[in-house]
């Protein structure tokens, strides 16, 4: 059976997604991805997939794949992808797993006709529903896993779409997502300016914009400086010790991503993907913590890192 057979969903009489049924902000965010996924599909790298899983599996599973066995065997489950996207994250964290088990995938952008295609190259079977997955057309309690990596972010409330989600969960069920993590206090104002800046401007002009700012990332990054920061500076946000100049401007002063391994478009589309989307929202742990604690959900593993907190929780009821 599908996911879309067990849910009892038939796609013909699921209402089309309209535009009026969402946020201005949300409807800018969903253009904005469905321009990103485009794009995004002409520059996956080998190197960029490996860090991609390594990423995922250390925030996820500790670097444990056994985790991620161990939530995987057993009986056939329902995994509901939140905000889906590509399916790129999803096909490389859950794998040949995906053969086990009911996938749906669901996203608001038409990203998911890419998300179906790279399935079917993958021969890993699969749903896709183009809905807001704030309001899905799914019954409370019946879904198995619910995997949303770097999503719950961009829509209108992180905390709502947690506890909207939470709602579709079975008793003991998984909700493994990521969100971004509040930073230092200038990069909290320069990524906000940059965003409010690019809002008027159509996708490709963004993308031209962010060209010089990836230029500047790459430079700071090839002088391989090391700074040390004598101690720390709370009015700013900022930490002491030993840091690399660029990884310095990264996380204190502005989003510039640099991996020496990653071609320039790559660097370029991961900016973007940053400064565009409007609903952009950062949290504390302690936020996340409150979030969970009102859907029911009981935290299991939490990773926090600067750019973002991964929580691992699991239905209470």
């Amino acid at each position: 059976m599908s996911a879309l057979s067990r849910l009892n969903l038939n796609v013909q009489s699921i209402n089309k997604l309209e535009t009026q049924d969402i946020s201005t902000t949300q409807k800018q965010t969903k253009s904005t991805f469905a321009f990103k996924w485009d794009k995004w599909q002409e520059h996956e790298s080998a190197e960029m997939r490996a860090y991609s899983i390594k990423w995922m599996l250390e925030r996820y599973c500790d670097t444990n794949p056994e985790k991620l066995k161990q939530w995987l065997t057993g009986e056939q489950k329902i995994i509901l992808d939140a905000g889906c996207g590509s399916g790129y994250s999803a096909s490389l964290f859950f794998g040949d797993y995906l053969k086990q088990h009911d996938y749906l995938g669901v996203d608001i952008s038409n990203a998911i006709g890419i998300a179906r295609n790279r399935f079917a190259k993958l021969e890993y079977p699969g749903d896709f529903l183009q809905e807001d997955i704030m309001n899905l057309p799914i019954a409370d309690k019946v879904v198995d896993i619910i995997f949303s990596e770097g999503v719950l972010h961009h829509t209108d409330s992180t905390k709502q779409a947690i506890i909207n989600l939470s709602q579709k969960l079975k008793k003991g069920g998984l909700f493994l997502f990521y969100v971004y993590a509040k930073k230092a206090v200038i990069r909290e104002f320069t990524d906000d300016y940059i965003r409010e800046s690019l809002s008027t401007l159509s996708d490709e002009e963004a993308l031209a914009t962010l060209k010089p700012l990836t230029k500047l990332g790459i430079a700071l990054g090839e002088l391989n400086i090391e700074l040390e920061v004598p101690e720390d500076i709370p009015v700013l946000g900022i930490k002491r010790g030993k840091i690399d100049l660029q990884r310095f401007f990264y996380w204190n002063m502005c989003k510039m991503y640099y991996r020496p391994e990653l071609s320039f478009d790559e660097m370029l589309i991961t900016n973007y993907d940053w400064f565009s989307p409007l609903n952009c929202h950062r949290h504390t742990p302690d936020e996340i913590k409150a979030y969970c604690a009102q859907a029911d959900l009981n935290i299991e593993h939490m990773n926090i890192q600067e750019s973002g907190i991964t929580v691992v929780a699991r239905k209470i009821c």
